[in-house]
Formats: C-alpha cells, structure tokens, sequence
C-alpha cells in the first residue's frame, strides 16, 4: 500500500487518490489540424519507463485537488510530491541518498 503525500492534506492512503496518468503530456496546440492517428497518439499512447515517471494524481476523497507525484515504477516508491504549478524536481540517483 502506498503512502501519498497530497500538497495540501499531508500523508493519506492511496485509497483516498485516483490515478490520472502520465504527468507533463503537453495538449496539442491545434487538435483540430490532427489526423486520427495523431489524435490517437495523444489521447493513448504514453510512456511506459522503468524507473522514476512523473504521474498525475487527484486526492478524490480529500480536498479533491490534482497534483503530481514522481513515482519508481519498479519498487512503487513514492519519491517526490509537487503541485501541478511547481517545477519537475529532478530524480534522484541511482545508488544516492534520499
């Protein structure tokens, strides 16, 4: 079980959060100028990193806000927390100090 920490409640659950997907996707400056492909490379396909990923979290039973997490997709370690206004804080590295 994970242990979030929302910006704004503090430590919580994660069965008080819904997951929303890879973070930083940046939305298509002209949707209607894609093709179907293209449109269907925005709305499914996302990156699928072993390692630190950037996700998209929204605390759904708290104070309903979204924000990010940076998250290792191999031992599930919630490594950093920021809100959706902040910079990407950099992961950390392999073997380092946390």
């Amino acid at each position: 079980m994970l242990l979030i920490s929302c910006p704004w409640c503090g430590p919580r659950d994660e069965t008080e959060y819904h997951y929303g997907g890879q973070a930083h996707v940046p939305h298509p400056e002209s949707p209607a100028d894609l093709s179907d492909e293209q449109w269907a490379a925005y709305v499914f396909y996302r990156d699928n990193s072993k390692g630190p990923f950037a996700e998209r979290w929204v605390h759904s039973t708290g104070c309903r806000r979204w924000f990010n997490v940076l998250r290792d997709t191999a031992t599930h370690e919630v490594l950093a927390v920021y809100r959706l206004d902040g910079p990407r804080p950099a992961p950390p590295q392999a073997g380092g100090n946390r």
